[in-house]
């Protein structure tokens, strides 16, 4: 069996990608089966290691509510509200603490604060967040591992880059993350380990065709982390998804739709989520956010619904602003596409990758 990329790096240390951090983040989506459990980071420039600390343990808790109940078995069936509901998730993260390696008390603080939609702001020390968010996030995608890949911010200063690269470290050290560095090189730090990346063909296309400009005008326009989204399900993480699933929920002509689905044509082609998806009507439906406007990013959408084009599917982008805009006009508009489809001829059975 062929070793992919993502197994060449050293557990649980840090070590530096000389590749786009936008090419990984495509090659990562979807999250390929036997891959850790990666989030992925922008940081901010900061000179102080600190700051850097409590920056990244603040977003891997944000992350780790966001993808509550995934984390905790029997959760998601729960249906009792207010104090017994808070006792009874406590209580299943108690009985999910004994059976693995999660610390008790930091597991129950962060169900019951998941649970009741509370802000971030753990009580327990920074070395035991980081253990325990790596943990919890490895646990919500059922992988045995959690690796975060973090884009090398454009202009650091010197200290600055000792900051970067040290928060890096103790976050390999204390949550047993794997850290993945790319983009811009390390100018003052030379003890991190650089992996060489053999990506799949298709992405060296891109990265060979597409030109990126030294300073890209939408520079941190992206949001700051992004985690894989679970399968079955709106984006946690972005607004426009979940208006968009609670207009389409009131529709009775929505059956049938399929929130981020893995969808490949056949055994020997790539494999894409798709956001949204209507499998008996062949309609897709794309809702992007700010990082689709990045060079890699357009052009592998452009590639990508020509590709689903030629598997008899029609595609529909709406960006996240239009849809938060009016989104009734966007379920409006995906309505026409699905009744269009409905009312065709029949579609030619296709093979499909079962939601995971």
């Amino acid at each position: 069996m062929t070793t992919q990329w993502w197994s060449a790096p050293p557990r649980q240390q840090v070590c530096y990608f000389a590749t786009d951090f936008e090419l990984l983040g495509i090659a990562l989506d979807p999250l390929p089966a036997d891959a850790p459990a990666v989030v992925r980071f922008r940081p901010s420039t900061t000179d102080s290691f600190d700051e850097q600390i409590r920056f990244l343990l603040t977003e891997l808790e944000r992350a780790a509510m966001a993808l509550f109940p995934s984390w905790l078995p029997g959760a998601e069936q729960l249906e009792i509200s207010g104090a017994l509901g808070a006792a009874a998730v406590r209580a299943m993260a108690s009985q999910a603490a004994r059976r693995s390696q999660h610390f008790g008390p930091f597991l129950r603080d962060l169900a019951e604060r998941s649970w009741q939609h509370r802000g971030v702001g753990s009580p327990f020390p920074p070395a035991v967040r980081a253990a325990g968010l790596a943990r919890v996030i490895a646990d919500a995608y059922g992988r045995e591992s959690a690796a975060i890949l973090m884009a090398i911010p454009t202009d650091l200063t010197p200290t600055g880059e000792q900051s970067f690269v040290g928060a890096a470290e103790w976050l390999a050290q204390h949550g047993k993350f794997d850290v993945w560095l790319a983009g811009n090189p390390l100018r003052s730090v030379d003890r991190v380990r650089t992996v060489a990346v053999a990506l799949p063909g298709y992405l060296r296309v891109l990265a060979e065709t597409v030109a990126v400009p030294v300073e890209p005008a939408i520079a941190g326009a992206s949001p700051v982390v992004q985690f894989p989204p679970p399968s079955g399900k709106p984006r946690p993480d972005s607004p426009a998804e979940l208006a968009l699933e609670r207009a389409l929920a009131l529709q009775p002509w929505a059956y049938g739709r399929k929130w981020n689905y893995t969808y490949e044509a056949t055994h020997l082609t790539r494999q894409f989520r798709l956001d949204l998806y209507w499998a008996q009507e062949r309609v897709v439906v794309e809702v992007d956010g700010s990082d689709h406007r990045e060079p890699h990013k357009w052009v592998d959408d452009r590639d990508r619904d020509v590709y689903l084009q030629m598997y008899g599917h029609n595609v529909l982008r709406f960006p996240n602003e239009v849809v938060l805009a009016d989104v009734q006009l966007v379920v409006q508009k995906i309505h026409h596409m699905v009744s269009r489809r409905r009312d065709g001829a029949r579609i030619p059975e296709m093979r499909h990758h079962a939601d995971r």
